[in-house]
């Protein structure tokens, strides 16, 4: 088994050449689809994806990394140590389960520091039928100018200007109303698009060429940003199904040691969002009982990641902004979706291979 730290990457390229690294010492292949982009570096980008297992499989898992790009830093570093694991692989052969490793859903936004894709959309509210009305976020209408200020950073004017915002409605309006997703302003944060981005294309090619022979699918999905440093939230990913939360709750609740969310009921950290990523499962693999969990790991305090957000988004709507500048949002960003510290590492990977256990043992249940 490979020491902890050593998975993780500090770069796109790093971390893809690690993921191609262990792939080949699985004695597994992979398959790219290639993004339209270069990287930050001028680096190739890629979905990348293994298949651990029998393709006709009918029990798969899928484990996914960098949904929102920057959280890639964590995800992919999760994805490197499975494939080191032989003692998980030895129980997924075991039970009979094929596991689908996609590595960076978002190469872009993971290689470029930003959240979103270079459409500047969030992949996890771009599911959507875009012949259908979509969904009008009032809220964020109200802060969008408060969001992202002509000058950065903000003045004591537009913090005020925030708080009362946060004292008339609550801190979980603002959350709701920043992060539940927007389709009117393309240039804003938490935009969820107006037509299917390119990696919602490819995750759903991705998921036609290997989920459908399965009989059950679970996906484990995995964010880093809210909640408390280090600790992985269990947040049901699936439909607002009451048969699918007591399967989640079972496999993945630990008997209440590690409960399981949702945003349904109001119980995660997370707002109630739309047009999120696993709901093309149903979509795709019709065939499947689909069971669905989002791993959020905390990093640092909720209004620290916003303003970090809030800062690289600036940013990219201000490319005019000093190299210097650059380099300290940057920064900011990715500390506020990685922590790179040993302790921190070691708690992402203990608590990952804890869910990955018992998404197999769910699945051959």
């Amino acid at each position: 088994m490979m020491n902890v730290p050593e998975a993780f990457s500090s770069s796109y390229a790093q971390a893809r050449g690690k993921f191609f690294a262990a792939a080949v010492a699985a004695n597994l292949a992979v398959t790219s689809h290639v993004h339209p982009r270069a990287g930050r570096d001028g680096e190739a980008l890629a979905m990348d994806v293994v298949l651990d297992g029998s393709p006709a499989a009918e029990r798969l898992l899928i484990v996914s990394s960098a949904c929102h790009g920057v959280e890639g830093y964590c995800g992919s570093g999760v994805q490197v140590f499975a494939l080191h694991d032989e003692e998980w692989r030895k129980k997924v052969r075991d039970q009979g389960v094929a596991v689908l490793y996609v590595h960076a859903l978002n190469p872009f936004g993971f290689s470029h520091v930003r959240r979103a894709t270079h459409e500047n959309v969030d992949l996890n509210r771009n599911f959507h039928d875009f012949n259908k009305p979509l969904p009008v976020n009032q809220g964020y209408r109200t802060v969008q100018s408060l969001l992202l200020p002509e000058r950065w950073p903000p003045d004591a004017d537009n913090a005020a200007a925030i708080a009362d915002f946060v004292q008339k409605y609550g801190a979980g309006a603002f959350q709701s109303a920043v992060s539940g997703g927007q389709h009117e302003f393309p240039d804003g944060l938490f935009f969820g698009g107006t037509q299917p981005t390119w990696s919602n294309r490819t995750i759903r090619q991705v998921l036609r060429d290997h989920g459908r022979t399965a009989r059950k699918l679970a996906w484990i999905d995995l964010h880093t940003g809210l909640g408390p440093s280090g600790v992985g939230e269990r947040i049901f990913a699936c439909r607002d199904d009451k048969a699918a939360f007591a399967r989640a709750s079972q496999w993945w609740g630990g008997n209440g040691a590690t409960p399981v969310t949702s945003i349904y009921d109001g119980s995660s950290t997370s707002a109630f969002l739309t047009g999120l990523m696993w709901m093309s499962a149903y979509q795709e693999c019709p065939q499947a009982e689909y069971t669905g969990l989002a791993m959020e790991y905390g990093t640092l305090p909720f209004p620290e990641v916003t303003q970090a957000l809030r800062a690289e988004h600036w940013l990219n709507n201000h490319p005019e902004a000093s190299a210097d500048e650059a380099r300290q949002i940057k920064q900011q960003m990715m500390d506020a979706f990685y922590t790179d510290t040993d302790v921190w590492k070691e708690a992402i990977i203990s608590q990952a291979r804890q869910a990955l256990s018992q998404a197999v043992d769910g699945l051959s249940a």
